[in-house]
């Protein structure tokens, strides 16, 4: 039964890098710590002469050395994304540390094809959401998390091959977790020390001369704990992984060391984090619905002083919801939603922290049929609206919603949804004659175009308007009054006549809907017929 480990080296710096890619090319150190006492943690291989260990003021003195503090939001933020990743392969995934992910790869070769093939897509997989990990592949976990931890790149150890393999790597790599620890386990650090200089003094340096130790005078002398390792090195343990049950939570964050003010280098932050949500969400197999950025703000307060300064700093909180019609992922069309949001409702104050969250949910599936019309990109039609929308008004675009209700503007306006176009049934003979009938439509005047009126026996005979000298002239024909009222009970209470009726002008004879409104007193023509 195979099993794959993935494991990402200096997972500080590696959880920096995948925040910042730009860094890659530079030397990075990360620290931690309360000021003055920041210490160095963790440096990649360009940081030439600089060693954990060192103080923050050390390390400055190197002047291309960029410094990053330890942040717990990248690091979370990289620790899903290589979850993501194993998750993509195995649906057994179990959480072994920080930087350690390992999977059961039980009947996923008939899937996947060979280990090696399998090892590679794993590689090229996390190496796509921004991490550059070692991934091993053995018999058994805990000989793949070994060769994880002690080779670099992609390894696959055939089956009775573990102790050869395994054999070079010195003991350190049997007490990695331990040696990571910080002061808070330190009980722990203690005791692989103390293992270490022990089996320093023997002479064993590596995990081939750990492994050819006898059993029962390495029993007597370590007891279980040293049975434990040699049977690590040996490759010969066995267990069942604790399988862990990662909530579908998609968030990426980033803290700014510069407050942003500008929308341009914002959009440029915004990009990166929704290419690493999209990469995410596709390892998934999954597209998102909703997008919800939150933005840390600056707020300056000088009536609250501080001892270190005479304004205390604080922040509030601007979130903005992207709600879209269709499940989609593409990070360029989010972008250019986001930049048209942000553009008609800015932010307002410099921005310090960016967090972006996708609401997961499963990706569209459409079927186009041979004789059915194309239908727009969701996509594309979904920013041709957002544009239409920052030009008008959010509130003038969208479909129409009929209310139930006698008011003759009894609509509102709700979010268009692309439907795909329904294939219809066939009519029958006798419906032929009822679709080449005639249809009048009312083509509505908005605003309604005020007239003058002149009334005989309580009806209209004239009508005249001064704002369009079109509408004007004698009553021919005429068809009413309908009376209509409604929302007594409310402040927008209404009540109506209306008239259909055929004016004589100087060149032919129009049709129009005229309305009486019966608590302002006014006349209107609502409307001309087609």
């Amino acid at each position: 039964m195979p099993f794959a480990c993935i494991y990402v080296p200096n997972f500080p710096v590696a959880a920096a890098l995948r925040a910042e890619p730009e860094l890659h090319a530079h030397p990075v150190a990360i620290f931690e710590g309360k000021p003055p006492l920041e210490k160095i943690i963790a440096v990649n291989d360009k940081a030439v002469g600089i060693t954990p260990g060192m103080t923050k003021a050390q390390a400055e003195l190197c002047a291309e050395l960029a410094l990053r503090p330890r942040s717990s939001l990248h690091e979370s933020a990289a620790h899903a994304a290589m979850l993501d990743c194993a998750q993509s392969f195995s649906p057994c995934v179990e959480d072994a540390a920080c930087d350690t992910a390992l999977l059961d790869l039980a009947g996923m070769e008939s899937l996947l094809g060979s280990l090696p093939e399998i090892s590679r897509a794993i590689s090229n997989r996390a190496a796509t959401l921004g991490l550059a990990a070692n991934v091993a592949i053995a018999s058994n976990s805990d000989t793949a998390a070994l060769a994880a931890r002690g080779f670099y790149g992609m390894t696959v150890i055939p089956p009775g091959k573990e102790a050869a393999r395994l054999g070079p790597l010195l003991l350190e790599v049997l007490f990695a977790n331990h040696l990571e620890k910080d002061r808070r386990d330190g009980d722990q650090k203690k005791n692989a020390d103390r293992l270490l200089e022990t089996l320093a003094r023997w002479g064993v340096r590596n995990l081939q001369a750990l492994a050819a130790l006898p059993e029962i005078a390495l029993s007597e002398r370590l007891g279980q704990e040293g049975l434990r390792l040699q049977q690590l090195a040996r490759g010969a343990t066995s267990r069942t992984l604790v399988s862990v049950e990662a909530p579908l939570v998609f968030e990426e964050a980033v803290e700014l060391e510069h407050a942003v003010v500008l929308l341009e280098p914002l959009a440029f932050l915004l990009n990166r984090l929704l290419e690493q949500l999209c990469v995410r969400l596709g390892s998934r197999a999954l597209a998102t619905q909703e997008l919800r950025l939150t933005l840390e703000l600056e707020n300056y307060s000088p009536f609250h002083q501080s001892s270190a300064s005479g304004n205390s700093r604080s922040t509030i909180s601007y979130c903005r919801t992207l709600r879209l019609p269709q499940p989609m992922l593409d990070a360029r069309v989010f972008l250019k939603l986001l930049q048209l949001d942000l553009n008609a409702n800015p932010p307002g104050a410099p921005i310090v922290k960016i967090h972006m969250a996708a609401e997961p949910a499963p990706p569209r599936s459409a079927q186009g049929g041979l004789f059915l019309p194309p239908s727009p990109e969701a996509e594309k039609l979904e920013l041709t609206l957002a544009r239409i929308a920052s030009l008008v008004g959010e509130s003038n675009v969208g479909a129409v919603e009929l209310l139930d209700t006698h008011h003759p503007e009894g609509f509102r306006m709700r979010r268009f949804i692309s439907e795909p176009p329904q294939k219809k049934a066939r009519e029958k003979a006798s419906d032929v004659s009822k679709e080449q009938s005639a249809v009048t439509a009312l083509r509505r005047f908005r605003p309604p175009l005020r007239v003058h009126v002149a009334l005989e026996n309580g009806q209209p005979v004239r009508v005249a308007c001064a704002k369009k000298k079109d509408v004007q002239g004698n009553v021919l024909w005429k068809a009413g009054p309908w009376r209509a009222s409604g929302d007594w009970w409310e402040r927008e209470a209404w009540a109506r006549d209306e008239w259909d009726l055929a004016l004589q002008s100087e060149e032919a004879i129009s049709f129009y809907r005229l309305v009486h409104d019966l608590l302002g007193g006014g006349w209107f023509v609502e409307g001309t017929y087609d």
